[in-house]
């Protein structure tokens, strides 16, 4: 899938806007620029970000109801994935996006983008040391191993919430290795993206 591809799912099956796009486009550009002088994404992938992590991100709205007073934390957000795109996507200034992210270089990239786009999110430092995390969708990629993400959501989120995590070709395995000490429901989705990746969507109650 090419660029202009990408963009027009994004824009016919997910319900981005023109605006929304132009966003996109600011935050392509500047992770490219920003990446050439720190890691924010691996060198590898710099030639897909539109399908790798742009699409890959995008794909979650699907599971959100973006209602008032209801929100999301996005745990490890790194360069902004997927928690900076929910952000540029929502359009409802009663839903509340947050960003937990521990390594300042990537806070400081995050808030120069959100500052640019004019966009309503907050950004945090530590998933571990805030009392806000407590959130109506915790969502996580490339964050931590399931069973610690679990843990988190158990213990930290203080709330009914969904659990919406990008997982790999294992995704099957290390939930199966997870459920001999945790039990939950869930369902697993097979990704836009990749074939071999998966959406692990969880209930809390």
């Amino acid at each position: 899938m090419d660029n202009e591809q990408v963009k027009s799912v994004l824009q016919l099956k997910l319900g981005f806007t023109k605006e929304n796009l132009r966003n996109l486009e600011l935050l392509h550009d500047y992770l490219l620029k920003m990446n050439k002088e720190y890691n924010l994404i691996s060198k590898s992938t710099e030639n897909s970000i539109w399908t790798r992590h742009i699409l890959d991100s995008a794909q979650l709205v699907k599971y959100i109801d973006f209602a008032d007073n209801k929100s999301l934390a996005d745990l490890g957000s790194g360069a902004g994935f997927p928690g900076l795109i929910m952000a540029i996507y929502n359009r409802n200034p009663l839903f509340h996006v947050k960003l937990y992210e521990k390594s300042k270089i990537k806070r400081n990239f995050l808030i120069k983008l959100v500052n640019d786009m004019r966009i309503k999110c907050d950004i945090h430092e530590n998933v571990y040391n805030s009392n806000s995390i407590s959130s109506d969708y915790i969502l996580c990629r490339a964050f931590k191993k399931l069973q610690e993400v679990i843990r988190i959501s158990r213990e930290i989120v203080k709330k009914p919430h969904k659990l919406i995590v990008l997982k790999g070709k294992n995704a099957q395995e290390e939930i199966n290795n997870v459920s001999k000490v945790e039990k939950f429901d869930y369902k697993l989705i097979k990704s836009i993206t990749d074939n071999d990746s998966k959406i692990l969507v969880a209930n809390f109650i």
